[in-house]
């Protein structure tokens, strides 16, 4: 029932301004964390062992923290868990790229920087939607389908334990020349423990969207992309859609010539598409929902 309140509470409350404007969110805490180990460990010798050693040391705090917090009572772990979700606020996200771009293209372009790496300047309409539409499905399985899952195994401890590896992996788990050997360790953990959501959620959007994609030529898309996970909930709401996501993007002034998931799919999309797509995302909460009432449900009886 814990779960349950949990959901509820994020997609009605989100994340209020007025509490975070006074008070540091718990992300913003892990991630300064991370911030300064990472100055303080990352260089030479031994990045790489250094960075595994972070990354434990960063479980391992995690998991105590969350077992201590526990003890505190249901009601605390409804509250912790609705603020580390946040499906409510992705939404308002990617809602917000859709009412920017039908203001204008510059306007759309400003709103979709706020939740993507790439490169966002040049962006035609077409690429704007994209860049929306694809963070909408990955960031669905990161933010709000692995934590639910991880909180279903293994309670609040498990919640706070994949956030922060998450957390993790966003900062510093890249491979660039700073962080390819300090971020190793990060960035396959969070391929791990993302692998079991990226798929869930990837089959969460296609049954309950009553996709008429066969599931195998989903599976084929998903293994087209670049990340061993968020090709899964991409792939998914492409078909969903019926449009082509991933392709080629800019990053730092470089074209990178990316495969075309769902390739026969509709390139020339727009703020219709953006809409829809926050459809399958409420669609597929809602069934996520109800399948946790339902295991409540069993469990009581």
């Amino acid at each position: 029932m814990t779960l349950v309140f949990a959901l509820i509470l994020d997609a009605l409350m989100g994340e209020p301004r007025w509490l975070w404007s006074r008070l540091p969110h718990p992300a913003v805490i892990i991630g300064n964390i991370i911030a300064k180990a990472s100055r303080w460990l990352n260089h030479a010798p031994g990045q790489t062992v250094k960075g595994v050693i972070l990354v434990v040391g960063l479980v391992i705090g995690a998991g105590v923290l969350g077992a201590g917090l526990a003890l505190l009572g249901p009601l605390v772990e409804i509250i912790l868990a609705a603020i580390l979700l946040a499906q409510k606020s992705l939404v308002q996200h990617v809602q917000d790229v859709a009412q920017s771009l039908r203001l204008s293209l510059s306007a759309g372009r400003r709103s979709v920087a706020m939740i993507v790496g790439r490169d966002t300047a040049t962006m035609d309409e077409t690429q704007v939607a994209r860049g929306a539409i694809e963070s909408a499905a990955e960031n669905f399985s990161d933010g709000i389908v692995a934590p639910v899952f991880w909180f279903a195994i293994a309670g609040l401890p498990g919640l706070i334990i994949y956030k922060v590896i998450n957390t993790a992996d966003s900062m510093i788990g890249y491979k660039n020349e700073t962080y390819i050997n300090f971020g190793w360790a990060a960035a396959r953990l969070d391929d791990l423990v993302n692998w079991i959501p990226a798929r869930l959620s990837a089959f969460g959007i296609w049954l309950l969207t009553g996709c008429a994609t066969p599931w195998y030529t989903l599976i084929q898309d998903a293994k087209l992309h670049r990340s061993p996970n968020a090709g899964w909930p991409e792939a998914a709401m492409a078909h969903a859609l019926g449009i082509s996501l991933s392709g080629p993007r800019s990053y730092e002034g470089k074209m990178q010539e990316f495969a075309w998931v769902n390739a026969v799919g509709r390139k020339d999309i727009g703020p219709v598409e953006i809409d829809k797509s926050i459809r399958v995302l409420w669609v597929t909460w809602f069934g996520m929902l109800a399948l946790a009432l339902s295991f409540t449900i069993v469990c009581l009886l």
